[in-house]
């Protein structure tokens, strides 16, 4: 999403160029190239697909059908990660927490499906700020409280700086998550300020905000993440620009962190 401007064969091109090992799929791009087109691109050039997204939007009627679509998207594609945006307030609703107990329901439906099917759930905390249209999960112990319930290898939480850095809370959930082996992706983005009309594609690139990056990194490390490390900007300037210059100054901006 970072580089969306790129086509997908421009994006595994230019990832294998820069030596990035892997990359996020989001599954309107791949819907639009093909799943399994997409997948054998990624795999034939090497890459491995660090996770998908996105599931969740658990408000919709169908919502549950098109999470099953999604985890059968993500093994085909051979990332055993579907992070989650869980949606916000019911249509017309003001109780977050009938919010939360709706997707605390949903995600027992799915997890099981999921764990058959070699992919984990990934509970993606948002802002508050998106709390009632996006997602009613807001901090890591609110996605903890739900990940919790069920086995590590089927439901666990996505740490992504944007969402979490202002928590101070956060880094003892970051710790409790990765003793239980929850924490199933990491993703970076900074916190710049005023933010945009809209609020949604306001993602600072790496180094520009108010985030220590490099702590974070360094908390998920020190609890036991070894996984892939994503870079996730949703930022309108960025679109607008070459996105292979976006791609090479977002890596030479994560190597400097």
């Amino acid at each position: 999403m970072t580089v969306r401007q790129l086509s997908l064969p421009e994006l595994v091109e230019q990832c294998v160029r820069l030596s990035v090992p892997g990359v996020g799929l989001w599954r309107e791009p791949v819907a639009e190239y093909g799943l399994e087109a997409a997948a054998k691109l990624v795999r034939d050039a090497g890459l491995s697909v660090t996770s998908l997204c996105r599931g969740g939007f658990f408000t919709t009627a169908d919502s549950l059908d098109d999470n099953r679509a999604a985890i059968a998207e993500a093994a085909a594609l051979g990332t055993d990660t579907l992070v989650l945006v869980s949606g916000g307030l019911a249509p017309g609703s003001r109780d977050l927490s009938a919010a939360r107990a709706r997707i605390t329901d949903a995600i027992a439906e799915l997890a099981p499906y999921a764990g058959d099917r070699g992919v984990r759930l990934a509970i993606e905390p948002l802002h508050p700020m998106y709390a009632s249209d996006r997602c009613a999960i807001s901090t890591l112990d609110q996605a903890l409280a739900i990940a919790e319930r069920f086995p590590a290898s089927q439901v666990g939480v996505v740490v992504d700086t944007y969402h979490v850095w202002w928590d101070d809370r956060a880094p003892a959930a970051v710790a409790r998550a990765g003793a239980a082996s929850r924490i199933h992706a990491f993703q970076l983005a900074d916190w710049t300020t005023p933010l945009p009309a809209g609020v949604l594609n306001g993602r600072g690139r790496l180094g520009d905000g108010a985030i220590d990056l490099g702590a974070w990194c360094a908390l998920v490390e020190e609890a036991g993440y070894r996984g892939p490390i994503e870079v996730e900007l949703f930022n309108d300037e960025l679109w607008s620009r070459d996105g292979v210059e976006v791609l090479e100054e977002t890596v030479e901006s994560f190597l400097e962190i």
